[in-house]
């Protein structure tokens, strides 16, 4: 028998433990990236709700002799909107709610009074809280004296709850922001049920045509078509989607726009057609061989065996399929961005605008501050993203695991 050289032997070993040094290295790396992604958009999401809905750098006041404390960021948006106009209306005395910004300050006082370079502005606005004392001021922290006569408007810091069931997404509007994604996240489900409820029948009818009735050539024909699909750019699906499915949608049903839920659920749809398939087939295709001659040989037809048989003993992969569709539907981005129309508003019905999570941090990161309020509220949406992805792929193991257990 031939012996391998000691030397030889060594040098192998030598690289079998760099190999799995490698590996080693390889697979913490990715684990701890992972992690660091994780722990970075947590940071920056919860650093929301230590932040008041002031627009930063901004004052609210009102006259020293104004018993109004606090308001909430709703009451300031309706007041600022005309909605609340009395100050009896928020605890305040009888008496109409007057609105200053910083630009109205000429129709109080001169140029002269002002000054050239605004050196007396601070001391006009102070005044200007005794003469005028059923004011509610908005204007920038770098006029506020020292001695101010009026006081500040104390608003509470956004809170989780306030943050999840606000139903007004208006990030960039002053003084004071509405952080409501509740719109969002039902935006989000909203389209993502109407396209798994385009993908799951229509997936599952091909995938039973693949499994048990195509001949091995058309079956042959036909996977590499399909997973073709998947291989496509979501942009490219998002100018079909403009092309084709909006203008449709728009004709049939005689909407002002097309860009709708539907749009973006068909869409989704076609994205997720792909995933359906593949899994549902792979789980059909395990059916033992035994099975389904047992039940023709009992008397069953084809078709009674696929419905009788083969769909009952799939049913966790077909599950798997139809979680991991949602799952893609979920994430989707730029598609759904260019076909749902972005109207952040409660969906009632498919024929109308959404704005889904994906699409609301691809529109609106570009434009929002770095570290600011808006900064941190679309990192927080990101959390919340992440948490739905969670809850899909803790989904898909613990079917895939009563599946590998039976």
């Amino acid at each position: 028998m031939k012996t391998t050289p000691p030397v030889k032997r060594n040098v192998s070993r030598l690289g079998e433990k760099a190999i799995e040094a490698v590996l080693t290295l390889s697979g913490t790396v990715t684990s701890l990236t992972v992690l660091l992604i994780v722990f970075f958009l947590f940071k920056e999401g919860l650093g929301l709700f230590s932040q008041t809905p002031v627009s930063e750098g901004s004052v609210i006041a009102v006259s020293a002799q104004n018993p109004v404390k606090e308001l909430s960021s709703a009451q300031i948006k309706e007041i600022f909107d005309q909605e609340i106009t009395n100050w009896q209306e928020v605890g305040g005395p009888n008496a109409s709610i007057q609105l200053f910004s910083v630009d109205d300050i000429t129709d109080y006082y001169s140029e002269e009074e002002i000054g050239k370079d605004f050196e007396y502005l601070p001391q006009r606005l102070s005044d200007l809280m005794v003469r005028e004392p059923n004011l509610l001021v908005y204007f920038p922290e770098e006029y506020l004296a020292k001695d101010f006569k009026g006081h500040q408007i104390k608003l509470k810091n956004i809170t989780l709850t306030d943050f999840l069931l606000g139903r007004q997404w208006y990030p960039t509007i002053t003084p004071a922001v509405q952080m409501g994604v509740l719109p969002l996240i039902l935006g989000t489900l909203w389209v993502s049920l109407g396209a798994i409820l385009i993908a799951l029948p229509l997936g599952l009818a091909t995938a039973i045509y693949m499994a048990e009735i195509a001949s091995p050539r058309m079956r042959n024909l036909l996977k590499p078509i399909i997973e073709l699909l998947a291989g496509i750019p979501s942009v490219v699906f998002g100018f079909f989607g403009l092309v084709v499915i909006v203008p449709m949608i728009q004709n049939v049903f005689g909407l002002p726009v097309g860009e709708t839920a539907l749009a973006g659920s068909i869409i989704l749809g076609i994205m997720a057609l792909p995933t359906i398939i593949s899994v549902s087939e792979d789980a059909m295709r395990t059916t033992p061989r035994a099975m389904k001659e047992a039940s023709l040989a009992l008397g069953a037809n084809k078709w009674q065996t696929i419905y009788k048989v083969i769909i009952p003993y799939s049913l966790s992969g077909i599950s798997t399929a139809a979680i991991l569709g949602i799952g893609r539907a979920i994430g989707e981005t730029m598609a759904v961005l260019m076909v749902t129309g972005n109207a952040s508003v409660i969906p009632s019905t498919f024929l109308e605008p959404v704005r889904t999570i994906p699409a609301t941090i691809a529109a609106e990161l570009g434009e929002a501050p770095q570290g600011g309020i808006h900064y941190q509220a679309l990192f927080a949406l990101g959390c919340i993203l992440f948490l739905m992805t969670l809850v899909i792929n803790l989904t898909v193991d613990y079917v895939s695991a009563k599946r590998e257990a039976k």
